[in-house]
């Protein structure tokens, strides 16, 4: 059974990030790439959390969600992509949530979570295009919109 993966929620109007992109595979695959991207992290530089000014080393973890229903968000994941798959058209619009948790490491080596990012990603795929719009939506912005894109067509990329 084919189900529409949009979110009615989802900012039109004011869309923060859009990118179009040459791609040459099916949201399916696309989806795959997506879950296999669910507990991945990598480290950046940001502003302390405790010391104004102060700039620190940081772990960011993606968590990814695919939208179910119109208004929910399921976790997505290697283990929850099999059942997700065959309700995808080749082409079309699917919506994700991606959390990005961060966390630092204190001076005892303890890792301190910190106040992460939440973003909605809108892919559309038509014809070879893929249409990517992102929105932050929750958190203190500590990655771009732009950055979070970048991310997605990296592993897209790397055939993940």
């Amino acid at each position: 059974m084919m189900r529409k993966r949009i979110y009615h929620r989802f900012p039109h109007r004011t869309v923060e990030f859009e990118q179009k992109y040459r791609y040459h595979s099916d949201l399916p695959f696309f989806v795959k790439v997506m879950a296999n991207m669910d507990g991945k992290f990598g480290m950046f530089v940001t502003e302390s959390v405790t010391k104004r000014g102060h700039r620190i080393q940081a772990k960011r973890e993606i968590g990814v969600e695919i939208v179910t229903n119109g208004i929910d968000f399921s976790p997505l994941n290697y283990d929850t992509v099999e059942g997700v798959l065959d309700t995808l058209e080749p082409e079309g619009i699917v919506d994700f949530r991606i959390h990005l948790r961060y966390s630092y490491l204190d001076g005892k080596y303890n890792r301190v979570p910190f106040r992460g990012d939440i973003y909605l990603v809108r892919a559309i795929l038509e014809h070879e295009l893929l249409v990517l719009q992102i929105n932050h939506i929750d958190g203190p912005k500590r990655t771009e919109c732009g950055r979070v894109a970048d991310t997605i067509i990296d592993e897209l990329r790397r055939g993940s």
